[in-house]
């Protein structure tokens, strides 16, 4: 399996994901070579690790500078700062020098078949397929169109995708909402892509499930609305922003939390200004483990403006801890909670008022949280390894008749 990140070393969704179904499918009694392109400093070559409370899941990592949600120019920094020639001059060419390290591990690990995650290791699952002969199945959790709003697509990178789903023996979408962008924006046949809800351990959430810390602005009878997730474009963080200067006109006790990183934070800080609720805003930075469960259980709702949202696991988290949420109906975890509220992340007065009517109607946070935590809950890593699985063995079965 070709991922970008991997536990606790990831910085979004995607390394959740990939944690939570190598995990699932650990449980199916299904053996995992994991495979980063990380660096690790000065260690040379390829180095195994064993992740003994993740049974049958080896971790390989790769000494590169690739990086999870790296861009061309954040990549050149990279470069500049490492000053070892190994590295390639720009970020395509050192996907291409990871493709061509994963040929060489395809020919010394012994594996069934190759599972890639998202377009830096599309390459690599190429050039295993390659040198293996074995079936390849590509992972998209998101593509160029969600990374950028559709406008400025890279072409170097929408090239990738587009070779590595048509490559693949089956292609897997995180939602209906990224299936049809996979098929109607790349060209790949309907047949061939099988949708596979990203999903929850509820386990994995218990001991902050019985945690009691509250924030300081809480206990002082203050509303709390919460956005988590990188601070980009593809999250929608200035809808966030806007809507809250409407909700505090009408509810000026309610504070807006914003937990993440990413190229836009600083933007977004000088907005809050502009709006003049800077007061009201509070930049929490990137937060995980219990910290960010004390967020969720914080919170009266917790909202998504994804301008294009492929799945998003924040809302399955937030319902877990009893919190209810406000999605965007461009956002494929809509597909799995049918009962949660939804806007259109354009439109901020709807935005505004639904994030209002919460706060100010108790009896509608309980439903909305009954029914969604039902929802979330049902929505597990197991179902998803067990889907995962059975498309390893169609894909496998139609090999051994071939």
């Amino acid at each position: 399996m070709f991922g970008w990140e991997f536990p606790p070393h990831n910085s979004g969704g995607l390394g959740v994901a990939c944690y939570g179904l190598s995990k699932a499918l650990s449980n199916e009694n299904v053996h995992i070579t994991f495979v980063l392109p990380q660096n690790v400093g000065v260690s040379p070559g390829f180095l195994k690790m064993v992740f003994a409370h993740v049974p049958r899941v080896s971790l390989r990592r790769v000494d590169s500078l690739l990086s999870p949600y790296i861009t061309s120019e954040s990549y050149k920094n990279l470069r500049s700062k490492a000053g070892r020639s190994m590295y390639g001059w720009g970020l395509l060419e050192e996907v291409k020098r990871y493709a061509l390290e994963a040929q060489k591990i395809a020919l010394e690990e012994d594996f069934d078949l190759i599972h890639a995650h998202d377009w830096l290791s599309f390459l690599a699952g190429i050039e295993a397929k390659h040198a293996s002969g074995k079936p390849l199945i590509t992972h998209v959790h998101a593509t160029e169109f969600d990374r950028t709003g559709g406008h400025g697509v890279n072409q170097d990178v929408y090239n990738i995708e587009r070779e590595g789903m048509h490559e693949a023996d089956r292609v897997i979408a995180v939602s209906t909402f990224t299936k049809n962008v996979v098929t109607s924006e790349y060209g790949i046949p309907h047949e061939k892509v099988t949708v596979v809800h990203n999903g929850i351990n509820q386990d994995d959430y218990r001991e902050a499930l019985e945690k009691k810390d509250i924030l300081a602005l809480k206990k002082a009878g203050n509303h709390i609305v919460l956005f988590v997730g990188r601070i980009t474009l593809q999250k929608g963080p200035e809808y966030f922003l806007y809507a809250a200067k409407r909700v505090l006109e009408k509810l000026p006790n309610t504070y807006f939390i914003i937990a993440g990183s990413g190229d836009m934070e600083h933007k977004m800080v000088r907005l809050s200004a502009a709006l003049g609720i800077a007061g009201k805003v509070r930049f929490a930075g990137f937060v995980r483990g219990d910290d960010l469960g004390m967020l969720y259980r914080s919170a009266d709702l917790y909202v998504l403006p994804s301008v294009s949202e492929p799945f998003g696991i924040s809302p399955l988290e937030s319902l877990v801890y009893g919190t209810p949420v406000l999605i965007s109906r461009n956002a494929g975890v809509s597909e799995v909670l049918p009962h949660a509220l939804k806007v259109d992340f354009w439109d901020i007065d709807e935005m505004a008022n639904k994030i209002a009517a919460v706060l100010m109607n108790p009896s509608l946070r309980k439903q909305l949280v009954k029914e969604g935590q039902r929802e979330a809950l049902a929505a597990t890593w197991k179902s998803a390894a067990e889907k995962c699985l059975a498309i390893y063995q169609s894909v496998m079965n139609k090999q051994a008749f071939q």
